[in-house]
């Protein structure tokens, strides 16, 4: 049978199921194969916090989003053109995603009266596919038994039904590499690579694999397959990159440009455990590891490598941040360098471990006693947390201070393609280390003593010196130091000015800060949408939207957020409205407020998703809207599919 392929500039699929069901690693694999492929991608992993979730449920539904096109695209877009259900529950709980005229794949095998029980149906939405007023009547669906199917594939291998069945993913994988022409090679070298140790699991799963690729090559169920052309790229070596992936080749690189050796000190937290078990596998370039026994412990080891002439990372999320606070005040005191990187998740408290959210921002800012200011870096995708990473290290050791990098869930997991950059355009950082005597004068005029906490003129950092080296000698810790000589001080006088000077160590940074680059094509727009963090994508295809329908409108995205860049306030007084879009409820719009005096409108949802780019278009529109005194349309030159291009 002669089967037709039709051309598509992107597609969206999502592989959803019970958390078993191994849903993060098909669309992993599925993910692999189109960067390999050279689309352009943007994924969305979302899986319950629970090690294991209660089977057949809602709360215990994974899933896994990639958006990848043959063009530039920002998101992993608003809904699914294409999704996979393993069973009753994962179709229930993202049917309402899904627009009109969506293609559902669904194993038919789970539907059974106890699990449609289990997902809140009455009755099995498949018997009534075609009838008037089915749940499943405005979608193309196909109902297939991919358990069944996989079981029988695999039956040569020996396996008990259960573990026959498991490898339905792989049977869904290859099908779904076939509709879209996804090289299989990487795929199957993995799975090689992966069940090496067990001969069976490895054949039935590669069996199960080019079983699903063959069904859609001969079933009559699926008359098209689809091509996806490579999107367009600058010349250089591109791998597929998750943000915490590329935060801890960051830090790699941070050591390596600034000759430092790195310590990481953390305690295991979702999402960012991943960075410590990255950073493990690197004492080739001089890292040291320490899962620590709590939050505390890893960033008083952090801060004790630091002393000692290492750059001390530590890495948490939201709720270890609050337990390090006091420790931080004793870096920003110390005036030591030191990454404390936070992957913000759901809160407060437990909150939503496995969802994203950026509301650790006012946390970052002003969440220690006393007047402790640090700065603050956020990255805007995961491959630009590699980026982040570096500039956190290059403030860090220039200007002695512990600094904020502050990530986020969906950075943290989501995957983009990203270009390895050549090590010759890295930027050096240079420790500068104490190396003798800095104050006082002898009979030959030469200095005599060393002060730790006298200020280089440019950047106000006091000197670092690494314990041992011979007439270097001096004491710092938690208690106020006296002006230059570092001595504990409690006289009102110097309290003042040690807080002042700190702060305006910090304020310095902003010297050092290219100018904000504000995206304004037309040069008329009169409406700035204005972000920080993940949020850069969907603003981005926001804008895209708003733009292609005919109206103006400017972006600027800021990775510095305390302190902010020199120019911004003059930049928010050129447009008459300026929204902030933010997975909070305002807090960079509070911010914005109180420095600048400007009327920042928020646009805040915190579903522990991000945020919706149509939904956001939409907003942007109401304000050109407003601005212009014109009517928007948004809907005149786009439909809902080419949201988030």
């Amino acid at each position: 049978m002669t089967k037709q392929v039709k051309q598509l500039d992107r597609v969206i699929i999502r592989f959803a199921g019970d958390s078993g069901d191994g849903m993060q690693l098909t669309g992993d694999r599925f993910t692999q194969e189109s960067a390999v492929f050279g689309n352009d991608l943007v994924t969305l992993p979302n899986f319950p916090a629970e090690i294991r979730a209660p089977q057949g449920t809602l709360p215990g539904v994974s899933s896994f989003q990639v958006h990848f096109a043959d063009h530039d695209i920002l998101t992993a877009g608003d809904a699914p053109d294409v999704l996979v259900a393993m069973n009753p529950a994962a179709l229930r709980a993202n049917l309402g995603d899904l627009p009109k005229g969506a293609t559902i794949i669904v194993d038919t095998h789970d539907f059974t009266a106890r699990n449609l029980t289990k997902a809140g149906y009455t009755a099995n939405p498949l018997d009534s596919i075609g009838d008037a007023g089915s749940l499943l009547g405005e979608f193309a669906v196909h109902p297939v038994d991919l358990t069944g199917m996989t079981v029988e594939a695999v039956k040569e291998f020996g396996l008990s039904r259960k573990d026959a069945a498991r490898a339905k993913n792989m049977f869904a994988l290859g099908l779904l590499s076939w509709m879209y022409g996804r090289p299989i090679e990487s795929t199957i070298t993995f799975l090689e690579k992966r069940f090496a140790k067990v001969a069976d699991i490895r054949d039935a799963n590669i069996t199960a694999f080019k079983a699903g690729w063959n069904f859609g090559e001969t079933t009559e169920t699926f008359v098209v397959s689809y091509e996806i052309k490579p999107a367009p790229m600058a010349a250089g070596t591109y791998r597929n990159i998750t943000g915490n992936l590329a935060l801890a080749y960051g830090l790699v690189a941070a050591g390596v440009q600034s000759g430092l050796p790195i310590f990481l000190g953390s305690y295991p937290i979702t999402p960012a455990s991943d960075i410590l078990h990255e950073l493990s596998k690197h004492k080739a370039f001089s890292v040291t590891t320490l899962q620590a026994e709590d939050e505390i412990a890893g960033i008083g080891a952090a801060i004790g490598a630091s002393f000692a002439g290492s750059l001390g990372v530590t890495t948490t999320s939201g709720p270890g941040i609050a337990l390090k606070s006091e420790a931080i005040g004793l870096a920003v005191m110390t005036e030591l360098p030191l990454l404390v990187v936070d992957v913000q998740r759901g809160g407060p408290s437990t909150g939503l471990p496995t969802k994203t959210e950026q509301a650790d921002l006012l946390q970052a800012m002003f969440g220690r006693n006393g007047e402790a200011p640090v700065p603050i870096v956020a990255p805007q995708s995961p491959g630009d947390c590699f980026d982040a990473a570096l500039e956190a290290a290059r403030i860090a050791v220039t200007y002695r201070t512990p600094v904020m990098l502050l990530s986020d869930g969906y950075l943290a997991n989501g995957s983009e393609p990203w270009r390895i950059p050549e090590i010759a355009d890295l930027p050096v950082i240079d420790p500068a280390f104490a190396t003798g005597h800095n104050h006082g004068s002898g009979e030959d005029g030469e200095a005599t003593e060393f002060w730790p906490y006298l200020r280089d003129e440019e950047t106000l950092a006091r000197p670092w010196a690494i314990p041992g080296t011979p007439g270097l000698e001096h004491r710092i810790g938690g208690l106020e130091k006296g002006d230059g000589h570092g001595n504990i001080a409690y006289d009102p006088a110097n309290h003042d000015f040690m807080v002042r000077i700190r702060q305006a160590k910090v304020d310095r940074i902003a010297n050092s800060l290219p100018p904000l680059e504000v995206d304004d094509p037309s040069g008329e727009a009169k409406v700035l949408v204005l972000g920080w963090g993940s949020t850069y994508g969907p603003i981005g295809a926001g804008v895209r939207r708003v733009r292609k329908a005919g109206y103006n409108v400017a972006q600027a995205h800021l990775r510095h957020l305390n302190p902010f860049p020199n120019d911004l306030g003059e930049i928010l007084k050129r447009y008459d409205k300026v929204l902030v879009p933010e997975m909070n409820l305002g807090q960079l719009s509070m911010l914005l407020r109180a420095k600048y005096l400007v009327d920042a409108i928020g646009y805040n949802h915190v579903r522990g998703l991000p945020l919706k780019a149509a939904e956001l278009a939409e907003a942007i529109g109401e304000l050109v809207s407003q601005a212009e005194g014109v009517d928007v349309d948004l809907s005149a030159t786009l439909t809902t599919q080419e949201v988030g291009k």
